[in-house]
């Protein structure tokens, strides 16, 4: 089989880009199962509650719902199961140094394969406050009415 070049995305996670400011960006492998690479090729993963944890200098994945594979049977792994993430010894160092301070969380932000690989982007996030939220959003409205108001001003020109 001929290996697949370039990045295919499989999932995002907008969520976190809601809840948290992103200060940090980092590339994982993950260690999966063969029947949880044919769920995620179909594109059956939710990332929306997930997030990682340093464990005996190990980093690992929770809460990432990958559906069971449709035509799978007995090898089909629970869909919640702790995922581990593969990373350098001193990035994992460097990035459990960083979770050691106050209101920082290591969160996924996208799932994708990278030449036939399966690969997450982690985030390292700072959690917003409320009012943090409020000013972003009003913010996209804002945004949203004046690219809404330019379209029309184009229009009546013509």
């Amino acid at each position: 089989m001929a290996i697949q070049r370039g990045v295919k995305p499989i999932a995002s996670n907008r969520k976190a880009f809601h809840e948290y400011f992103i200060e940090d960006r980092f590339e994982a492998g993950i260690a999966l199962c063969g029947t949880e690479v044919k769920s995620l090729r179909a594109g059956k993963v939710n990332l929306k509650d997930a997030f990682c944890q340093v464990k005996n200098g190990e980093l690992f994945l929770y809460q990432m719902h990958i559906s069971p594979y449709e035509k799978g049977n007995i090898f089909n792994r629970d869909p919640l199961r702790d995922r581990k993430l593969l990373m350098h010894k001193r990035e994992i160092r460097r990035i459990h140094a960083r979770l050691g301070q106050e209101g920082y969380a290591l969160v996924p932000l996208s799932l994708y394969l990278k030449d036939s690989r399966v690969k997450v982007e982690l985030g390292l996030a700072k959690g917003k406050k409320l009012y943090d939220k409020r000013s972003a959003a009003a913010e996209k409205s804002a945004k949203r009415e004046m690219e809404r108001a330019m379209k029309s001003r184009g229009r009546e020109s013509w």
